[in-house]
C-alpha cells in the first residue's frame, strides 16, 4: 500500500496552520499515491498488447530486412520459416507471423513508426530491445553475410532503439558468432556428443566472440562477461519484461549457446 504521499501531503498541509490545509494536502497526496500505483503496476506486468506489438514488429521488420536487396529470395523465406519453427509457431500464430512478414516487405512499410511503437511498448528496457535487435541480425545473416542495404536498415533499427554505432558493431560480431555456433551445431550433430567434443580453433574463436571478449582478456574479465550475458538473456527475466511466450525457445537456445561458449573457453584456459 502506498501511503507516503498522503502522510507528507497532510504534514505539509498542517504546516499551513489549519485543518483545511491538512485535508487539501491529504487529497493531493492520495492522488500522487494513486498515480504511482498505476504506473508501477504497468511496469511490473507485461500486457498481452505489449507482447503482441513485440511479435508483430519482430516479423514485420524481418520482412523489411529481407526485401532490402530488392527481392526476397527463397533462402531468406526459408530462414524466416526456420525461425518460426524454432519458436514452434503453428496454426494461427504462424499465420500472424507470415502476415507481419508480408507487411514488412511492402514498399511503404513504416519502419521508424513500427520501431517507435515497439520501443514505447517495451518501456525502453534495454535487454528486450537488444534481444529484438539480435533476432533481426539473425535474419540479416540469412545468406551468410550482411549486405550494404541490410546494414543501413540495421543502423536505422539501432538508432531508433537507442543503440550507438559501436554497440551495433559489437552486437553484430556476437550475432555472427551465434550464427556460426548454430550452423556448426546443425552440421556436427546436436546433443551431448557435440557439447563434449574438444573445440576446434574456429569454434573457440566463435566462443570468445559470442561472449564479446577476446583471447587476450583475463580469466576474470571473461567470467564476468559470461555472467553478464547469461543475465541479459535469461528467459524468465526476458519474459517478465515482455518477451512473447512464442520467443522463449529462442531465448533458451541463446543461453545454451552462451553456456557452451563458456565451457569451451573454460576448458581451453583451465579456468576453475
Amino acid at each position: 500500500m502506498r501511503i507516503w504521499g498522503k502522510v507528507l501531503g497532510a504534514f505539509f498541509g498542517f504546516l499551513l496552520g489549519n485543518i483545511f490545509g491538512a485535508l487539501l494536502g491529504l487529497w493531493i497526496g492520495h492522488r500522487f499515491d494513486r498515480g504511482m500505483g498505476i504506473r508501477g503496476a504497468f511496469q511490473r506486468a507485461p500486457s498481452q498488447q505489449q507482447q503482441a506489438v513485440f511479435f508483430h514488429a519482430t516479423f514485420a521488420v524481418m520482412g523489411h530486412i529481407a526485401k532490402a536487396s530488392g527481392q526476397v529470395t527463397e533462402h531468406e523465406i526459408r530462414v524466416a520459416s526456420s525461425l518460426m519453427d524454432r519458436m514452434r509457431l503453428s496454426g494461427e500464430q504462424r499465420v500472424r507471423a507470415q502476415e507481419s512478414f508480408r507487411q514488412g516487405k511492402e514498399n511503404d512499410f513504416p519502419l521508424r513508426e513500427t520501431l517507435a511503437e515497439f520501443r514505447q511498448a517495451s518501456l525502453g528496457q534495454r535487454d528486450i530491445l537488444r534481444f529484438f535487435l539480435e533476432v533481426q541480425l539473425q535474419a540479416a545473416f540469412a545468406d551468410g553475410k550482411v549486405e550494404a542495404n541490410e546494414r543501413a536498415i540495421l543502423q536505422t533499427i539501432a538508432d531508433e532503439l537507442g543503440f550507438s554505432r559501436i554497440e551495433l558493431a559489437r552486437i553484430l560480431a556476437m550475432a555472427e558468432a551465434q550464427m556460426n555456433f548454430f550452423h556448426r551445431q546443425q552440421q556436427g550433430g546436436q546433443g551431448q556428443q557435440y557439447r563434449q567434443e574438444a573445440p576446434s580453433q574456429d569454434r573457440l574463436k566463435d566462443a570468445y566472440q559470442l561472449l564479446g571478449v577476446s583471447e587476450s582478456d583475463s580469466d576474470q574479465d571473461i567470467k564476468r562477461a559470461y555472467r553478464k550475458e547469461m543475465s541479459k538473456h535469461h528467459p524468465d527475466k526476458l519474459a517478465a519484461k515482455g518477451l512473447p511466450p512464442e520467443m522463449m525457445e529462442m531465448a533458451k537456445e541463446k543461453t545454451q549457446e552462451i553456456q557452451q561458449a563458456w565451457e569451451w573457453i573454460r576448458e581451453a584456459r583451465g579456468i576453475r
